[in-house]
């Protein structure tokens, strides 16, 4: 018995959508991050599905996949010290009050 590639691919749209409702909406960057994660996990469930279910099944999209952890991993690292920088000049993490280059 095996999951239809559909259910992979509503999964990985859910989580896509969260991600990107999370982003546009809230004004708290450590969300924000965590949105932008949300969106690169989907991005991972739609490479692994494509590489299980494509025409010709191969190790491709779990490459792919790995790669996208390592830059989520890496973007979450700069994210969270760019952040506590910000955090010790502002006082904030509010996105709406970041506005340094502005003056």
């Amino acid at each position: 018995m095996s999951v239809p590639i559909i259910s992979y691919l509503l999964v990985g749209l859910i989580l896509f959508c969260i991600g990107l409702y999370g982003c546009l909406t809230k004004r708290n960057a450590v969300v924000v991050l965590l949105c932008i994660e949300l969106m690169l996990n989907a991005a991972n469930i739609n490479l692994v599905t494509f590489a299980k279910f494509g025409l010709f099944a191969n190790i491709a999209g779990q490459v792919f996949s790995l790669f996208t952890i390592t830059v989520a991993a890496a973007e979450a690292a700069v994210g969270i010290a760019i952040l506590i920088a910000l955090y010790r000049n502002r006082n904030t993490v509010q996105v709406d009050e970041m506005d340094l280059l502005k003056r």
